[in-house]
């Protein structure tokens, strides 16, 4: 590559980061609001969707899968725990390790909140048509396995 391609790759990569960056924040901004008006904030959210679909789960794994850090989860464990949305349960084949599981009052939220939250993802996506968002998937998923393997 000579010199001024170098500059300009250089270029690109920098404005990507600040696109995908601000792209993102707004999409966040968006998300908040529409889980806000269940009365949860987004790492709630996504606690009480992970055991929704993937069903109970070790709490210290939880962080990994929503992307969280571990000291955060027990407070938000907690916090859904007075809202009886979810329950601690030991775990029957290795007593070090409890599982969150969700309640029957938190299956009936994520009844009626999933399928809103599904036609507010459109609309936040309407910015780009099916193809389109096909294609971001594949590259930025390309893009996000590269950066994890030069660790």
């Amino acid at each position: 590559m000579e010199m001024n391609e170098v500059k300009r790759d250089q270029d690109v990569s920098l404005k990507l980061f600040i696109v995908l960056s601000r792209a993102l924040e707004a999409i966040e901004k968006q998300i908040v609001k529409n889980v806000k008006d269940y009365g949860l904030n987004l790492t709630e959210f996504a606690v009480l969707e992970l055991l929704f679909h993937k069903g109970d789960q070790p709490i210290q794994k939880i962080g990994q899968k929503i992307l969280l850090a571990s000291s955060s989860i027990t407070y938000v464990v907690d916090k859904l725990e007075e809202k009886n949305y979810l329950v601690r349960k030991a775990c029957p084949t290795d007593r070090r390790v409890t599982h969150a599981s969700i309640t029957d009052e938190g299956k009936k939220i994520m009844e009626d909140i999933f399928p809103r939250h599904k036609e507010a993802m459109s609309k936040i996506m309407a910015g780009l048509n099916t193809d389109e968002k096909e294609m971001v998937v594949e590259k930025l998923k390309k893009l996000g396995l590269y950066a994890q393997q030069l660790d």
